[in-house]
Protein backbone atom coordinates (compact mmCIF):
# COMPACT_ATOMS: atom_id res chain seq x y z
CA UNK A 1 0.00 0.00 0.00
CA UNK A 2 2.62 2.12 0.67
CA UNK A 3 4.62 1.67 -2.62
CA UNK A 4 1.37 1.91 -4.36
CA UNK A 5 1.15 5.74 -2.19
CA UNK A 6 4.88 6.63 -3.27
CA UNK A 7 4.44 5.60 -6.83
CA UNK A 8 1.03 7.70 -6.88
CA UNK A 9 2.87 10.73 -5.60
CA UNK A 10 5.76 10.72 -7.51
CA UNK A 11 3.44 10.29 -10.93
CA UNK A 12 1.54 13.72 -9.89
CA UNK A 13 5.55 15.69 -9.62
CA UNK A 14 6.24 14.48 -12.94
CA UNK A 15 3.01 15.88 -14.09
CA UNK A 16 3.49 18.90 -12.53
CA UNK A 17 7.20 19.79 -13.23
CA UNK A 18 7.87 21.53 -16.42
CA UNK A 19 8.91 18.88 -19.17
CA UNK A 20 12.66 21.05 -19.62
CA UNK A 21 13.19 20.80 -15.94
CA UNK A 22 13.50 17.08 -16.12
CA UNK A 23 15.74 17.08 -19.16
CA UNK A 24 19.96 17.92 -18.53
CA UNK A 25 20.34 21.43 -18.43
CA UNK A 26 22.90 22.87 -21.51
CA UNK A 27 25.50 23.71 -18.35
CA UNK A 28 25.39 19.95 -17.40
CA UNK A 29 25.26 18.67 -21.14
CA UNK A 30 28.61 20.55 -21.77
CA UNK A 31 30.25 19.26 -18.51
CA UNK A 32 29.47 15.91 -18.94
CA UNK A 33 31.30 15.79 -23.10
CA UNK A 34 34.48 17.66 -21.45
CA UNK A 35 34.45 15.34 -18.91
CA UNK A 36 34.25 12.29 -21.41
CA UNK A 37 36.77 14.42 -24.08
CA UNK A 38 39.26 14.60 -21.31
CA UNK A 39 39.00 11.39 -20.24
CA UNK A 40 39.83 9.45 -23.29
CA UNK A 41 42.51 12.12 -23.50
CA UNK A 42 44.12 10.69 -20.15
CA UNK A 43 43.93 7.32 -21.33
CA UNK A 44 47.58 5.46 -21.97
CA UNK A 45 46.28 4.63 -25.52
CA UNK A 46 47.77 5.67 -29.29
CA UNK A 47 46.83 9.12 -30.56
CA UNK A 48 44.84 6.88 -33.32
CA UNK A 49 42.81 5.13 -30.95
CA UNK A 50 42.13 8.95 -28.97
CA UNK A 51 41.08 9.81 -32.52
CA UNK A 52 38.82 7.11 -32.84
CA UNK A 53 37.38 7.67 -29.42
CA UNK A 54 36.90 11.14 -29.62
CA UNK A 55 35.15 10.83 -33.09
CA UNK A 56 32.57 8.51 -31.78
CA UNK A 57 32.07 11.29 -28.95
CA UNK A 58 31.80 13.85 -31.82
CA UNK A 59 28.77 11.57 -33.90
CA UNK A 60 26.68 11.27 -30.54
CA UNK A 61 27.55 15.24 -29.24
CA UNK A 62 27.91 17.40 -32.44
CA UNK A 63 24.96 18.18 -34.61
CA UNK A 64 27.55 17.72 -37.95
CA UNK A 65 24.69 18.06 -41.00
CA UNK A 66 23.73 21.12 -39.36
CA UNK A 67 27.06 22.90 -38.92
CA UNK A 68 27.57 21.55 -43.04
CA UNK A 69 24.81 23.15 -44.18
CA UNK A 70 25.16 26.80 -41.98
CA UNK A 71 28.85 26.83 -43.81
CA UNK A 72 27.24 27.07 -47.57
CA UNK A 73 25.82 29.96 -46.68
CA UNK A 74 23.74 30.72 -49.84
CA UNK A 75 25.47 28.44 -51.47
CA UNK A 76 23.88 25.93 -50.55
CA UNK A 77 20.29 26.90 -52.56
CA UNK A 78 22.20 26.64 -56.01
CA UNK A 79 23.25 22.47 -55.04
CA UNK A 80 21.29 19.97 -56.87
CA UNK A 81 19.91 17.00 -54.07
CA UNK A 82 22.57 14.58 -55.28
CA UNK A 83 25.10 17.90 -54.53
CA UNK A 84 24.14 18.31 -51.54
CA UNK A 85 24.24 14.48 -50.07
CA UNK A 86 27.53 14.77 -51.73
CA UNK A 87 28.51 17.77 -49.75
CA UNK A 88 27.16 16.46 -46.45
CA UNK A 89 29.09 13.46 -46.74
CA UNK A 90 32.16 14.81 -47.28
CA UNK A 91 31.49 17.53 -44.70
CA UNK A 92 30.94 14.65 -42.07
CA UNK A 93 34.05 12.89 -42.49
CA UNK A 94 36.29 16.43 -43.18
CA UNK A 95 34.76 17.42 -39.63
CA UNK A 96 35.49 14.60 -37.97
CA UNK A 97 39.09 13.87 -39.13
CA UNK A 98 40.10 17.71 -38.16
CA UNK A 99 38.42 17.54 -34.95
CA UNK A 100 39.67 14.48 -33.68
CA UNK A 101 43.16 15.10 -34.78
CA UNK A 102 43.25 19.05 -33.42
CA UNK A 103 41.67 17.62 -30.02
CA UNK A 104 44.56 14.72 -30.23
CA UNK A 105 46.93 16.80 -29.25
CA UNK A 106 45.98 17.71 -25.60
CA UNK A 107 46.97 15.46 -23.31
CA UNK A 108 45.03 16.79 -20.63
CA UNK A 109 42.59 19.54 -21.17
CA UNK A 110 40.87 21.10 -18.05
CA UNK A 111 37.99 22.74 -18.67
CA UNK A 112 35.71 24.78 -16.37
CA UNK A 113 32.00 25.18 -17.21
CA UNK A 114 31.34 28.44 -15.96
CA UNK A 115 27.51 29.27 -16.61
CA UNK A 116 24.55 29.25 -19.41
CA UNK A 117 22.98 31.51 -20.78
CA UNK A 118 19.60 30.97 -22.51
CA UNK A 119 19.20 32.38 -26.13
CA UNK A 120 15.81 31.21 -26.81
CA UNK A 121 13.45 28.00 -27.04
CA UNK A 122 15.78 26.96 -29.46
CA UNK A 123 20.08 27.60 -28.51
CA UNK A 124 21.83 27.98 -25.28
CA UNK A 125 25.40 29.68 -24.29
CA UNK A 126 27.23 27.61 -22.39
CA UNK A 127 30.50 29.61 -21.05
CA UNK A 128 33.92 27.84 -20.04
CA UNK A 129 37.25 28.05 -19.54
CA UNK A 130 40.50 26.21 -21.26
CA UNK A 131 42.64 25.89 -17.78
CA UNK A 132 46.28 27.70 -18.96
CA UNK A 133 48.96 25.82 -19.14
CA UNK A 134 52.82 26.67 -19.07
CA UNK A 135 52.48 26.89 -22.97
CA UNK A 136 49.49 27.73 -23.20
CA UNK A 137 47.25 30.77 -22.02
CA UNK A 138 43.57 30.51 -20.52
CA UNK A 139 41.35 30.22 -23.39
CA UNK A 140 37.67 31.40 -23.24
CA UNK A 141 35.19 28.77 -25.15
CA UNK A 142 31.25 29.29 -25.55
CA UNK A 143 29.55 26.09 -26.67
CA UNK A 144 26.08 27.05 -28.32
CA UNK A 145 23.92 24.01 -28.07
CA UNK A 146 20.95 23.68 -29.77
CA UNK A 147 18.14 22.85 -27.38
CA UNK A 148 14.80 22.10 -29.18
CA UNK A 149 14.69 18.51 -27.86
CA UNK A 150 15.53 18.52 -24.84
CA UNK A 151 16.34 14.87 -24.67
CA UNK A 152 18.83 14.87 -26.98
CA UNK A 153 20.76 18.33 -26.84
CA UNK A 154 23.87 18.96 -29.13
CA UNK A 155 26.59 21.16 -30.14
CA UNK A 156 26.51 23.66 -33.12
CA UNK A 157 29.78 26.00 -32.91
CA UNK A 158 32.06 26.53 -30.65
CA UNK A 159 33.21 30.18 -29.95
CA UNK A 160 36.88 30.55 -28.94
CA UNK A 161 37.71 33.69 -27.72
CA UNK A 162 35.19 35.42 -29.51
CA UNK A 163 35.57 34.00 -32.71
CA UNK A 164 33.13 31.60 -34.10
CA UNK A 165 34.14 28.18 -35.77
CA UNK A 166 30.92 27.66 -37.72
CA UNK A 167 31.51 31.27 -39.01
CA UNK A 168 34.82 30.66 -40.01
CA UNK A 169 34.61 27.91 -41.69
CA UNK A 170 31.59 29.58 -43.78
CA UNK A 171 33.81 32.14 -45.13
CA UNK A 172 36.51 29.82 -45.56
CA UNK A 173 34.58 27.47 -47.42
CA UNK A 174 32.54 30.96 -49.35
CA UNK A 175 36.10 31.74 -50.16
CA UNK A 176 36.90 29.04 -52.33
CA UNK A 177 33.71 28.54 -54.21
CA UNK A 178 33.96 32.60 -54.99
CA UNK A 179 37.43 32.16 -55.63
CA UNK A 180 36.57 29.71 -58.63
CA UNK A 181 33.89 31.86 -60.25
CA UNK A 182 31.06 29.69 -57.92
CA UNK A 183 32.31 26.18 -59.08
CA UNK A 184 31.15 23.83 -56.15
CA UNK A 185 33.41 21.06 -57.23
CA UNK A 186 36.38 23.13 -56.29
CA UNK A 187 35.38 23.24 -53.23
CA UNK A 188 34.14 19.01 -53.12
CA UNK A 189 37.76 18.25 -54.61
CA UNK A 190 39.74 20.42 -52.29
CA UNK A 191 37.44 18.30 -49.08
CA UNK A 192 38.27 14.88 -50.80
CA UNK A 193 41.95 15.43 -51.07
CA UNK A 194 42.14 16.91 -47.14
CA UNK A 195 39.72 13.30 -46.45
CA UNK A 196 42.73 10.78 -48.30
CA UNK A 197 45.61 12.66 -46.74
Amino acid sequence: MLKLLKFRILLVLLILIPYNVLAQTSEEFIKTVTQQASSILMQNISKEQKSQELIELAKTNVDIRAIGLYTLGKHKKNLSENQLKEFEELFYEYFLKTFSSRLSEYSDPKINVISQRIINEKYTIVSSILVAEEKRPEIEIDWRVYTKNPDKLVIRDLIIGGLSLARMQREEFGSVIQSSDGDINILFNNLREFNNK
